[in-house]
């Protein structure tokens, strides 16, 4: 029989390029629940795989919440029908947040297009009449 392979935090927070602070803060918020030897946390595969899983609801704009929500759906014997509706409601709703994000992004942009345009607009014009009043 051969032992599970297990981490240490300093390990973890070096592979995701996360602090230990942040793993002890996943871990306060029940995201993650490790072992321990004497004092030490002693991470196995499953809280490394439920550390990358909320690493990567965090980069899709989900809350703590929703990301424990997820994860302690799978922590059963299968994925039933209302797990992954569930799912799928969060993430139609981050889809829903994101795509109108974007349509905000690209306004904004299109007026910082037009600002840029009516500057350089008038850096034309002050130095063309610069021009015309050296020459007379």
């Amino acid at each position: 029989m051969t032992a599970e392979r297990t981490y240490t935090i300093t390990e973890l927070a070096r592979e995701f390029g996360i602090t230990p602070r942040a793993i002890r803060f996943y871990e306060d918020q029940g995201l993650l629940t490790p072992d321990r030897a004497g004092r030490a946390r002693v991470y196995s595969r499953a809280d490394r795989t439920r550390l990358k899983l909320s690493l990567r609801g965090k980069r899709l704009g989900l809350t703590l919440a929703e990301i424990k929500e997820i994860l302690d759906m799978y922590g059963g014997a299968s994925n039933t029908a209302p797990q992954l509706d569930r799912f799928l409601k969060v993430l139609g709703e981050r889809r829903a947040a994101l795509a109108q994000q974007l349509e905000d992004i690209e306004v904004v942009l299109g007026e910082i297009d037009m600002l840029e345009r009516q500057c350089r607009d008038l850096l034309d014009h002050r130095t063309s009449d610069q021009t015309k009043n050296r020459g007379t």
